[in-house]
């Protein structure tokens, strides 16, 4: 339900963030034309070349097509979907997933019911398993900093109940634009992964609570855009953990973060001068290492910069 006169008075905007996903999108913009709620739709194409751009204009001409000049990632498609929303609320969806019918009407719902919150997040199962499982149930964080998908492989019967978590998942979710917008929005120089926890942490410094609704079903097909085993997964999950700590952390906290990731490197280093057995997992490469520690570094000052920056 994307045009028609209703559209006009509608108060969800969905942003679908896509890149060289031209068969990914039929699915997942067939599933949102039949939610039973009023919404817009805008998909943000960064700078794709598959024929992306021809098959939003010839099945899609109702949507509104952002398109960047060059691939800003998801937190930077996400940013520039923001900059041009004028809804109070706005849904994000991983254009290779399948919302349910009433995704979007559950969703609107929990807002509703909890105004203390923020965002709401969804459960998204991983498409084509057999039997259901769960994807991600919220985002949780963990002891020794690192982010986690909620339930990730439990059966899907698991978590059924409404309930506040840390964070939301970037995949399929419902937030206050105002308040994302008043913590400093999605943080673009991400690029990749941890854009969510680390707004997911600042909505919550601003005294906003998270949610999850185990009634907006979505069907997720886990890393169809990615692959979660590759050199550049480590690159952008690492590196963006280290800064995220720096921005969400208390100080301590983050210093040993960074403190770990440094000891651990430099045991790299000797096993490597004397030649000892390395770990193979490529986080645990040091020259990823030693890329990523330098990604981080750069991007350091815009870190600290905005730091704890709830306004």
């Amino acid at each position: 339900m994307t045009d028609g006169p209703r559209e006009a008075t509608c108060r969800v905007t969905v942003l679908v963030v896509t890149w060289q996903g031209r068969d990914l999108l039929p699915p997942c913009l067939d599933s949102l034309a039949r939610q039973t709620v009023p919404h817009r739709v805008v998909v943000v194409d960064n700078a794709s070349t598959d024929g992306t751009a021809e098959l939003l204009a010839d099945r899609y001409p109702h949507v509104r097509v952002v398109r960047n000049p060059e691939n800003r990632g998801f937190a930077g498609g996400v940013a520039a979907g923001l900059a041009v929303v004028d809804t109070p609320l706005v849904a994000l969806l991983n254009n290779d997933a399948v919302a349910e019918p009433d995704w979007l009407a559950h969703l609107v719902a929990s807002l509703d019911t909890h105004p203390e919150a923020a965002a709401v997040t969804s459960r998204l199962l991983l498409a084509d398993v057999r039997p259901p499982t769960l994807n991600n149930a919220g985002v949780v964080l963990l002891d020794d900093g690192y982010g986690a998908d909620r339930g990730l492989g439990a059966p899907a019967d698991q978590f059924p109940e409404p309930d506040e978590v840390f964070g939301f998942s970037g995949g399929a979710a419902l937030l206050r634009l105002d308040a994302v917008r008043g913590v400093g929005g999605f943080p673009e120089p991400f690029f990749l992964y941890y854009e969510d926890t680390d707004t997911s942490w600042r909505l919550r410094q601003a005294g906003w609570s998270v949610r999850y609704e185990p009634s907006a079903v979505v069907h997720h097909r886990h890393s169809a855009t990615a692959d979660q085993t590759s050199a550049d997964f480590a690159y952008w999950n690492e590196r963006n953990r280290l800064l995220m700590h720096v921005r969400c952390a208390p100080a301590t906290a983050a210093m040993a973060v960074w403190a770990r990731f440094l000891l651990t490197t430099i045991s790299l280093l000797g096993r490597r001068l004397t030649g000892a057995p390395r770990p193979a997992a490529h986080q645990q490469r040091l020259r990823l290492r030693l890329r990523t520690l330098g990604g981080a570094v750069r991007l350091l000052p815009w870190a600290l910069r905005s730091r704890r920056r709830t306004g």
